[in-house]
């Protein structure tokens, strides 16, 4: 049984410099770091992972994604933040460090886009407590963001660990199964 995605493995210029803005930017930790500088792993804060991200250097020479563009490839990656008050710290952050590039209420979760060094988008988001997706669950749904409103409306401190929680609800279910 698959309960979530571990970790993500990019190809950029260089490792050094994707691993300074994930320590500057999204405040990673870095576990792992190839004294040439051919590759990084970084966790995010609070994971319980090894690594939430690795890096490996391809050299400078290497051009722009056009994944999406011209060739297939991964759109982005999401890194989830437990509050929306995290969220409105994220979107500050990001725009200090001139990576934000938009932001989207989904619905079934509030998001901020932004692109690392090498220009692969990543997105910040919070999910909303599944138990007021609704119908907006099975609906592709677009719209600003509207981080104060929401913020008013869900509260600054409101967590939203629910995805955590529903897997290891799996895991103690199956556990007491293979118990009985």
């Amino acid at each position: 049984m698959i309960t979530g995605m571990n970790h993500a493995v990019l190809y950029v210029r260089d490792a050094r410099r994707q691993q300074a803005f994930y320590e500057t930017v999204l405040d990673f930790e870095t576990i792992v770091a190839g004294p040439d500088g051919a590759f990084v792993f970084m966790r995010a804060p609070g994971s319980p992972n090894h690594h939430d991200l690795a890096c490996f250097t391809i050299g400078m020479r290497a051009g722009p994604t056009t994944a999406g563009r011209e060739q297939v490839g991964l759109y982005h990656l999401a890194w989830e933040v437990s509050t929306l008050g995290e969220l409105e710290e994220h979107q500050q952050r990001l725009a200090d460090a001139d990576a934000l590039k938009g932001s989207s209420d989904h619905g079934v979760n509030k998001s901020l886009y932004a692109h690392d060094p090498d220009g692969i988008e990543f997105e910040v988001m919070w999910l909303t407590p599944p138990e007021l997706w609704g119908a907006e669950e099975h609906e592709a749904i677009v719209r600003p963001l509207d981080l104060a409103g929401d913020i008013e409306k869900y509260g600054r401190d409101r967590a939203s660990t629910t995805h955590v929680e529903r897997a290891l609800a799996s895991i103690d279910a199956a556990t007491r199964a293979v118990e009985s």
